[in-house]
């Protein structure tokens, strides 16, 4: 498939007629926009319903999601995230399935990388489908794969073409073949290990300086930070640590009394800097880089003087490919 979004509606396609009932992670909880907003296609086009994180732990509520499967009696249950950092229960997940009747599909597009690597627990025992994006952690092109139990495969081939798409981009196939024989080696899983270490590294920093994780910490490559106690919202320190040379992604949190387009929370991986050559001394440093520029975003002298230790700071980590 050309990329996620376009993957998930084909899953879609295959087994749903308008107007079905999809139940996936709401998006402000760390959901993705295909697995039911109200702005997608997937929430105009489909009965979408939502589960989330209990407000009480913070973590995935999974008895909640039970329930609501049981209530609702979707035809497809979404699993898969792209804001939750923690590991979640696809075997838990298989049994809520067959217990309401429902498809399990596992959109694995931000952990791929992960499971590739084997340091992320593999959806492929428990799901009926499984979508995921071959760039992000599995950092291949900008394309997506569609994996399934044999007897959905012709289903699914037929969503795709002539369902929603027309001919092959082959030079991205290409690509990917190129990512999937990296990701077999033993170079790739000690760069997913890394991924995973530097997370941690930088949450334990982040932490230390106050700041307010979703969940406590991580256990992936992800950390959702809520920015209220800090006096500073989401898109605003986005924007600033952006002038920094530090980018992230402002994005809701659960429970989110802000709008989605000016939330609470800022997104940060660890993916793409792992590639660079970073561990955990220098995602130690990044950390403290954040705090400085989020505590005092108005001292514009202090964010040039970052940026420009950034800048040099990067010249000792090129991106991969680029001398």
């Amino acid at each position: 498939s050309y990329s996620g979004s376009p993957a998930n509606l084909a899953v879609y396609l295959a087994f749903l007629s308008p107007g079905d009932t999809i139940l996936g992670m709401a998006l402000p909880h760390g959901g993705h926009l295909t697995h039911g907003a109200s702005v997608s296609i997937s929430g105009k086009y489909f009965r979408a319903e939502s589960y989330g994180l209990s407000e009480k732990t913070g973590l995935l509520d999974y008895e909640a999601l039970r329930q609501t499967a049981l209530a609702c009696r979707p035809k497809i249950i979404v699993a898969g995230h792209s804001a939750y950092p923690r590991i979640i229960d696809f075997a838990l997940y298989r049994d809520i399935a067959d217990e309401s009747g429902a498809l399990l599909l596992v959109d694995m597009a931000h952990f791929a990388g992960l499971v590739a690597g084997g340091v992320h627990p593999s959806p492929i025992p428990y799901a009926d489908v499984v979508t995921t994006t071959t760039h992000k952690s599995l950092r291949g092109p900008r394309g997506a794969i569609i994996m399934c139990k044999k007897e959905y495969a012709a289903a699914i081939d037929k969503a795709v073409f002539p369902g929603i798409q027309g001919g092959p981009h082959n030079n991205i196939t290409a690509a990917m073949a190129v990512a999937f024989k990296e990701a077999a080696t033993d170079e790739f899983k000690e760069y997913t290990q890394q991924v995973i270490n530097n997370a941690h590294a930088l949450a334990e920093t982040l932490v230390e300086k106050g700041f307010d994780l979703i969940t406590g910490g991580t256990e992936n490559h992800l950390l959702l930070i809520d920015l209220t106690d800090k006096g500073i919202t989401g898109k605003a320190a986005a924007q600033v640590l952006d002038a920094a040379g530090l980018v992230v992604n402002y994005n809701a949190v659960p429970f989110d009394k802000r709008k989605p387009w000016d939330p609470s929370g800022i997104r940060l991986g660890t993916a793409a800097v792992t590639s660079r050559g970073f561990k955990e001394e220098e995602m130690r440093q990044v950390g403290e880089w954040i705090d400085t520029v989020v505590t005092d975003p108005e001292n514009e002298q202090a964010v040039a003087a970052i940026a420009e230790d950034i800048k040099s700071f990067c010249k000792g980590f090129p991106a991969p490919g680029i001398n």
